[in-house]
């Protein structure tokens, strides 16, 4: 009888998202069949995803792959992929903030980084966009510290803080931060009219739109937006155009452009948000679509410019609602008032190490 295969594994949440964790030298090196492997681990196509161990929701189908840096200047580099619980995708080309968040625990718990004292700071390359970011955790007695009082919204238990700091982010997957050339641009949506959005990318490729535009108001619930088959198909029609005027090509199959609804705060912060990931409203926000959104926010002539009434100059604090909460990014800026830089909190925790068993059949 054929034995299955067994594969070096962690289960960790970071941020508000859930993924497995490998070490590069741990999965095969060839990428064909190295997605083969990672749809086998998660379950995927599948909608339940009952023979993996994704958590059949596209927050919880992720998959981190880490190892030591050679370039100098660089502690790890990090290799994300977005699976879908009824798709055999494997998409390694956007970014995940959240995922990042548990690199730097994975690392030490893997022993590709040693703690440094009470604290450790890594510079952790993403390899997807080569987003840079220095990700700093707590390490007292040489050990990842879980137990903390630090909250994330949309995560059920507090926990030790994560603190990252992006260094470039402005154009990650696009090429610049703002992908047509314009702050605002207009699309013809079949059987709406025109529709007025801000395609942008700071991190996250987002294309957003003025709620009150779409005849929205972004304080719906998540389970009326996704049952609403008539904003869907709006976003969608919107989404196929702008990927193209992006540079993006086609995305019907891809995770991005994200889609995003804004609107005025409600909840004493600086815009209140409904993000699609692409086409499931999503339960809270993505890191790198909160730190794309604040910054189209104080963009002069975006269609979210406006509807912030926070004076950055004064407070760098920026703080985007979304259906959990709010989460909240600190900006920095240039000489020319141009963001340059953003920070955050986040959490992590290690849920489970051990072995992911591949059917030998995948080989």
């Amino acid at each position: 009888m054929a034995k299955q295969t067994a594969i070096p594994c962690m289960l960790m949440r970071g941020g508000t998202s859930k993924g497995a964790f490998f070490a590069f030298d741990d999965l095969p090196t060839d990428i064909e069949t190295r997605d083969k492997v990672l749809l086998a681990v998660m379950g995927s196509p599948d909608k339940r995803q009952v023979d993996g161990l994704g958590g059949a929701h596209s927050l919880t189908t992720k998959v981190a792959m880490v190892r030591k840096s050679q370039q100098a200047g660089v502690d790890l580099e990090f290799l994300f992929a977005q699976l879908q619980p009824e798709k055999n995708t494997v998409d390694t080309k956007p970014n995940c903030g959240n995922m990042l968040a548990a690199v730097v625990p994975f690392a030490l718990e893997k022993g590709l980084l040693s703690a440094q004292g009470e604290t450790t700071t890594a510079r952790v390359l993403t390899l997807n966009t080569g987003m840079l970011a220095d990700i700093t955790v707590q390490t007292p007695d040489g050990d990842v510290n879980y137990e903390g009082y630090a909250r994330v919204d949309g995560v059920p238990n507090p926990s030790a803080p994560i603190q990252i700091r992006f260094l470039d982010t402005e154009g990650s997957v696009c090429g610049s931060l703002l992908p047509t050339g314009n702050v605002k641009d207009s699309f013809e949506i079949a059987g709406f009219g025109q529709l007025d959005a801000t395609c942008i990318d700071n991190g996250m490729p987002i294309v957003l739109v003025k709620a009150e535009d779409i005849k929205r108001t972004a304080y719906e619930s998540v389970s009326d937006l996704n049952s609403d088959e008539t904003l869907k198909a709006i976003l969608e029609n919107l989404r196929l155009q702008a990927g193209i005027k992006m540079g993006l090509g086609d995305v019907k199959e891809k995770n991005y452009p994200k889609m995003c609804l804004v609107n005025a705060p409600i909840n004493g912060g600086d815009i209140h948000t409904r993000c699609f990931i692409p086409h499931v409203c999503h339960e809270a926000i993505g890191v790198l679509a909160a730190v794309t959104i604040a910054t189209a926010c104080v963009m002069e002539g975006s269609v979210a410019n406006g509807l912030s009434q926070t004076d950055l100059t004064q407070n760098p604090n920026f703080t985007v609602e979304h259906p959990s909460g709010e989460f909240t990014v600190s900006l920095g800026f240039d000489e020319k008032g141009n963001v340059n830089s953003a920070a955050l909190l986040r959490t992590a925790r290690l849920l489970m190490k051990g072995e992911a068993m591949i059917s030998n059949k995948i080989w």
